[in-house]
Formats: structure tokens, C-alpha cells, sequence
């Protein structure tokens, strides 16, 4: 009765299985809606066909897989260097002194009904008036990865989110306009933020510096970013290094609040 070993589990077994899948869980949400998600499936799906035919004993189709997934570890690198780039950030700027910080990164655990702490509808607010205006601006906000390596290349801050302050901010007479400011639990902590901008060759013409340094950020962090365009006016909505589509101010506020909590 070898075959029902298996069932004889051990603490450490357990232990093994919930830190492969909390794994597997970061890697999912770092290639989330990205086109690198169907190569994430791609490469579970052979995994998975490799450990199968080892377990049946299929020697010749075992080998043949298991040297092509081998030698694959090196495109891998080079495919999803992006994703491997923002979890090395993720693990190295996050605080785990900090509990609030260290409880954002067990979001699968949040209850139902978990609300965010941030001002959402103030920062819609002030993008709507700013749009109205064609103030160019653009907004960070920090979520689970520490924003602290941005922070410092601008001026520090302290002030509580609201309507009329990020409009001051951004307004074009304001000393504070030029750059990103950087929002954390509701507080604006930086402004005159310098954010890296991202190689990215396929984004169209029309978009300017800021939506490449919004789009920049968001692909070494898992922050998200407001962009207004000073050409148009039009909202830009930016995560994971993608424009994220809305149809309404009501709509980019609920896309917002659930991102957050």
C-alpha cells in the first residue's frame, strides 16, 4: 500500500503546500493582466504534464519535457524579467517591521466589506476639476511595495489628501507642480517626485512623459497612478504598467477602492 503514503502527512508537508501556493499567488498577481499571464498558464500546464508522466512512469516523454523545461529557465528569465525585476523590489522595499505593510501583502485573506483608509473620491474629484482645467498632473499611490527609493528624489511631505490641496499642488503657477506626488494612507508624502520611465516601445505617440513615467512605476511597483494629460485633459488610469479602462468618474472610484483594500 505504498501508493497511499501520500495521505500520511506530516506538519512540514502542510507547511509546504500553503508556501507553494501563496508562491504561486504572487507570481499570478505579479503577471496579472498582462500578456505574460497566458505564459505563466502556459508553463503551469507543461509543469504540470512533466510531473504527470514521471509519476506514470513514461521515461521517454519525461525526459524530453523535463530537459525542455531545463533549458527554458534561462528564456524565462529574459521573458518575465519585468515581473522578476518587481518582485525583487517588492521583497527588498518592503517593511516587515511595519505591520499595516506587512498585512497588505495577505490581501487574499481581506474580508468581505474591507474598506480603504485613502480619500478616493477627493483624488477623483481634483483630477476631474484639473481635466476640466487641462492641468497636467500625476498621482501615486503606494500599496503593498515601499515607495521610499521615489520618494527621496523629491521634496518630503506630510499633508492629508484633499480636494483643494492636490489641485494646489499641480496647479501650473505652483512650485510643487513638476513631478509625481506620492500618496500613502492618506497623506501626500512627496511631491516633486522623479519617477523612472518606462522602454516600453509600444505605447502610442499620443501619450506623453508623464503616462510613460506613471507606466514606468507601475511596472517595477505594484502602485497605482492617476495621470491627467496637460494636452487633453483626459484621466488616465495606470496599473501594473497598463492603461485600465472606465467609462465614468463613478466607475474609475469603485475600480480605485477595490485596488486598495
Amino acid at each position: 500500500m505504498d501508493f497511499l503514503n501520500f495521505i500520511d502527512f506530516k506538519i512540514t508537508d502542510i507547511l509546504d503546500i500553503v508556501l507553494v501556493a501563496v508562491l504561486l499567488y504572487y507570481v499570478y498577481k505579479l503577471v496579472r493582466g498582462s500578456a505574460a499571464i497566458n505564459i505563466f498558464i502556459g508553463i503551469v500546464i507543461v509543469w504540470a504534464f512533466w510531473k504527470l508522466t514521471e509519476l506514470l512512469g513514461m521515461q521517454m516523454i519525461s525526459t524530453i519535457v523535463g530537459a525542455f523545461m531545463q533549458v527554458g529557465l534561462i528564456a524565462l528569465i529574459i521573458v518575465f524579467q519585468q515581473e522578476i525585476r518587481k518582485f525583487l523590489l517588492m521583497i527588498g522595499f518592503t517593511n516587515f517591521a511595519n505591520k499595516r505593510n506587512f498585512v497588505k501583502h495577505f490581501k487574499f485573506l481581506k474580508q468581505e466589506g474591507d474598506t480603504t483608509s485613502i480619500d478616493v473620491e477627493a483624488i477623483v474629484k481634483a483630477c476631474e476639476k484639473m481635466s476640466a482645467s487641462k492641468t497636467g498632473a500625476i498621482l501615486v499611490i503606494e500599496r503593498g511595495n515601499s515607495l521610499d527609493f521615489i520618494k527621496s528624489t523629491g521634496d518630503r511631505m506630510n499633508i492629508e489628501v484633499t480636494q483643494p490641496i492636490i489641485e494646489s499642488i499641480f496647479y501650473k503657477n505652483s512650485p510643487l507642480h513638476d513631478g509625481a506626488a506620492v500618496i500613502v494612507d492618506n497623506y501626500i508624502v512627496a511631491t516633486r517626485v522623479i519617477l523612472p520611465v518606462t522602454n516600453e516601445r509600444s505605447i502610442p505617440l499620443r501619450y506623453g512623459l508623464r503616462h510613460r513615467a506613471a507606466i514606468g512605476i507601475t511596472e517595477k511597483t505594484d502602485a497605482l497612478c492617476l495621470v491627467v494629460s496637460e494636452e487633453t485633459g483626459q484621466i488616465s488610469y495606470i496599473k501594473n504598467g497598463e492603461f485600465i479602462l472606465f467609462e465614468s468618474s463613478a466607475q474609475l472610484i469603485t475600480l480605485l477602492k477595490k485596488d486598495l483594500v
